[in-house]
């Protein structure tokens, strides 16, 4: 793994958060810059994508409203477009659902199953505006005469799930053959036969995951596989005994973390944890971070303590 890329292609999905999820306009022509020190690397947004937000058992269809979910980006001097996708609101109901049932892969014939959830959002994906074309039918024509030589599909968490789905359709179904992937936190996406097509079709894979992390181990297996390209991270050292990251669920989720994890293994600029992450002045305040992650803090302590399911996503 690359830790300089690592880091940057993270920081690309942390600008894909730094836009509000309601921000329905189009962030084409804006500047995004990546990259630590004297390597930064200054990024123009092609346009912004959407998609109907996580469906759950909470949330229904026809309730999650439409949100943005990522950017397409191009960089000039090396002609690489990128397309960061973020993470949603909804993996915290996700998260405490008792049933993940799969469905057919919508764009590759024989390919498997794939998470319904995921697959769901990720069929109402489009490019500038609602009602734009997908990321991948627009792949063709909106660059215009900018030169593209390659793409590179980054995204964290559910958004590593949604970056699994794209790389295989833009390999399958545009001139875009063998993409690079990034993903962080990403959860299982598909069947076994899914993860074996994928791993044939998309190697250039680098799957981040914290070993501590609770969503990479989800969904389970038989039914569930992750794909190749596994590297992890770990948010305490041995030697001496030192814990990086404040142990807790969300602090071990989230994209800061990660990046944090990435440039102590890089060296040189350290990226700061998230506040009340740094477990040197957390003092343990779980629900705090809890609250800073999600919107109900109520419906997710609610959660966790009922029987309606468990942070593994089975009945307690």
């Amino acid at each position: 793994m690359d830790l300089n890329k690592a880091i940057l292609y993270g920081q690309l999905v942390n600008a894909a958060y730094d836009v509000p999820p309601s921000d329905l306009g189009n962030r084409a022509g804006q500047p995004v810059n990546a990259g630590l020190g004297t390597n930064k690397t200054t990024f123009e947004v092609i346009a912004s994508i959407f998609a109907n937000d996580l469906a759950t058992d909470k949330r229904p269809p026809g309730t999650t409203g439409t949100v943005s979910i990522g950017l397409l980006l191009w960089q000039a001097g090396t002609g690489e477009a990128v397309i960061a996708i973020r993470g949603t609101e909804g993996i915290h109901e996700w998260l405490v659902d008792v049933n993940f049932f799969t469905t057919a892969c919508p764009f590759l014939a024989g390919a498997g199953e794939t998470e319904d959830g995921f697959t769901d959002m990720y069929k109402s994906f489009a490019i500038g505006g609602t009602s734009g074309p997908s990321v991948t039918a627009s792949l063709a024509t909106i660059f215009g005469s900018k030169q593209v030589n390659s793409l590179t599909v980054c995204g964290h968490s559910l958004g590593g799930a949604l970056a699994t789905l794209q790389s295989l359709d833009v390999a399958a179904n545009s001139r875009f053959k063998n993409p690079t992937v990034y993903t962080y936190a990403s959860p299982r996406t598909g069947n076994p036969q899914f993860a074996s097509t994928y791993n044939g079709m998309v190697p250039n894979t680098i799957r981040i995951a914290n070993r501590v992390d609770l969503v990479p181990m989800l969904p389970l297996p038989p039914a569930y596989e992750h794909v190749l390209g596994l590297n992890k991270l770990s948010p305490f050292t041995i030697f001496p005994p030192k814990v990086l990251v404040e142990p807790n669920p969300i602090c071990e989720h989230v994209l800061p973390s990660y990046l944090h994890l990435l440039s102590l293994l890089a060296g040189g600029e350290v990226i700061p944890l998230r506040q009340g992450c740094d477990p040197a002045t957390s003092g343990g305040k779980f629900w705090q971070n809890v609250g800073m992650e999600f919107r109900n803090i109520e419906d997710l302590k609610r959660d966790f303590r009922s029987d309606k399911g468990t942070p593994l996503g089975g009945n307690s």
